[in-house]
């Protein structure tokens, strides 16, 4: 019953991982970090995909999770990240009604993923983006119980172990997902091809052909630093697939591209009460007995921990 379930799902995620899907479990309202911003505020309240009862319930290993740095676990056998994408795979951008997915040719193995805590290669499907209403919130991920305004998931399928992306979505080790958190600084300068795109899909099911788009432009500079763990799609249907590498180097964006972001539409053209696309991403889950590997040491002075609280003012 639950693969009759999650199969209709998967097959609609190979070109969006998120669905708009009402769901009867309610999620509290997430409330800021009394350290990223005043206590008066809060969220008006979360994305309705996240108000009702949920159509598949995830299991014990979900994600989003809030990472502990000190008690995350160095591990010398993790290995560098090893990217290879070609900009010449990318193919459109889509807004999807929860957010927007730049989306990659992943018919062969032309944009991979391998190294890490990975064994095979994965091949790069989409990348998409959560952020808040504001820039005291918006990543998924959390650090120490701290947020950034937004975060970056760039998805892989094994294209080792399963034929295609439906069939990874659902089994064991199918999904690889790069995290990236962003913060408030100077303007990305590769991100900028991209925010110029974004208004000719500003609303829900607008979809734009956007070629030669380098991801790797997005990825810090330094990615041998990460925390990993087991863990599952941050949407429906949450399946447990994902192998998370969580960057612990930041990137820096503007806020004026950040509100570029803000001025895209959870809602369709034609619809008379227009929603703004914000605060879409989920709550933290719990960490169930889990363990999260980090590939660097933990207690240094640069650590993740000071540099989140220095960007969280």
């Amino acid at each position: 019953m639950v693969t009759s379930i999650i199969r209709p799902l998967a097959s609609q995620l190979q070109r969006h991982l998120v669905q708009a899907i009402k769901s009867p479990r309610i999620t509290p309202v997430r409330r800021c970090n009394l350290t990223a911003c005043s206590s008066k505020f809060v969220l008006s309240k979360v994305h309705p995909i996240w108000q009702g009862p949920l159509a598949v319930p995830g299991g014990d290993c979900q994600s989003p999770i809030d990472i502990v740095v000190r008690k995350s676990v160095f591990d010398s056998k993790l290995k560098p990240l090893v990217t290879n994408y070609d900009p010449k795979s990318c193919q459109q951008i889509w807004n999807n009604g929860y957010s927007f997915l730049v989306e990659y040719d992943d018919s062969t193995d032309k944009s991979t993923l391998k190294g890490g805590p990975l064994q095979e290669t994965f091949r790069l499907c989409q990348f998409h983006f959560h952020w808040g209403e504001c820039n005291s919130w918006g990543s998924e991920h959390t650090v120490d119980r701290r947020l950034f305004p937004a975060e970056l998931h760039l998805v892989h399928w094994n294209a080792e172990k399963y034929s295609q992306f439906e069939d990874a979505l659902v089994e064991d080790n199918g999904l690889a997902v790069i995290g990236v958190f962003l913060k408030i600084g100077k303007r990305h300068e590769g991100l900028q091809k991209l925010v110029d795109a974004l208004p000719a899909i500003r609303h829900r099911d607008s979809v734009v052909e956007f070629t030669h788009f380098d991801p790797a432009c997005l990825l810090p500079p330094n990615i041998t630093e990460y925390w990993t763990y087991h863990g599952s799609l941050t949407t429906p249907p949450l399946t447990e697939a994902v192998t998370w590498m969580v960057m612990k180097q930041h990137i820096e964006v503007s806020h004026d591209q950040l509100a570029v972001f803000r001025s895209l539409l959870f809602t369709a053209a034609e619809e008379e009460v227009q929603k703004s696309m914000v605060n879409n991403f989920r709550e933290t889950q719990p960490l169930r007995g889990r363990t999260v590997r980090s590939s660097f040491t933990p207690f240094i002075k640069d650590s993740a921990l000071d540099e989140v609280k220095e960007h969280s003012h």
